[in-house]
């Protein structure tokens, strides 16, 4: 399967041409005083980490959320950093992990609401954005559903490969999985995403 692209998706590192120095060196350099050059690797990975995170999350408030506390805590522990592993995948080990435990927050969350009868009559219509009847038979609407529906393991496994465009090594690093079940994952999770976008597209004829 190819990258996996959407509307308004900002492009994946792999597309970007950079200029000027590397991350490694921009790295040295806030350590070596120049705290301000951190913004730098914030313009260049930013939108990449809040693409991943709206997608393994599914909420834009979550997501930024996630990608500022990711952003922050790499400047804190920069000075771990090691050059021998690309920037964006020490990053995304970093978002990664933010983005597990916000959904672990919410699904805490979500225990008590369940709890709450108020609270389920009125989740139908929370759940229901004004965009998403817009978008609703848009086939980049059915991608994202399709995505939200992948068990978390799978969707970000294939988020990591097919969005981001790590390899399975990188994979490794950033979610601490094994080569041979990240390529399972990815697996499972390109084929529910074919059966699902396939029955989406028969309920369209």
């Amino acid at each position: 399967m190819r990258a996996l692209r959407l509307v308004g998706d900002a492009p994946t590192a792999a597309e970007v041409q950079r200029g000027g120095m590397s991350d490694g060196a921009i790295v040295r350099e806030v350590l070596a005083g120049d705290r301000e050059r951190f913004a730098e690797l914030v313009d260049r990975h930013a939108a990449a980490c809040l693409r991943f995170a709206t997608r393994m999350l599914g909420d834009r408030e979550d997501a930024e959320d996630a990608t500022q506390e990711a952003l922050v805590r790499a400047f804190d522990a920069l000075a771990r950093y090691d050059e021998r592993t690309a920037f964006r995948t020490w990053l995304f080990t970093i978002l990664v992990n933010r983005c597990r435990t916000a959904a672990a927050r919410r699904a805490r969350r979500a225990r008590w609401l369940v709890r709450d009868e108020r609270a389920l009559a009125v989740a139908p219509a929370e759940d229901a954005g004004a965009d998403g009847a817009a978008e609703a038979g848009d086939a980049g609407a059915r991608i994202r559903s399709a995505l939200a529906e992948l068990v978390p393991e799978h969707r970000e496994a294939f988020l990591l490969k097919h969005v981001e465009g790590l390899n399975y090594e990188e994979m490794a690093e950033v979610t601490g999985a094994g080569v041979s079940a990240l390529k399972m994952r990815v697996k499972r999770a390109c084929e529910r995403l074919r059966r699902r976008l396939a029955e989406g597209s028969h309920a369209d004829d």
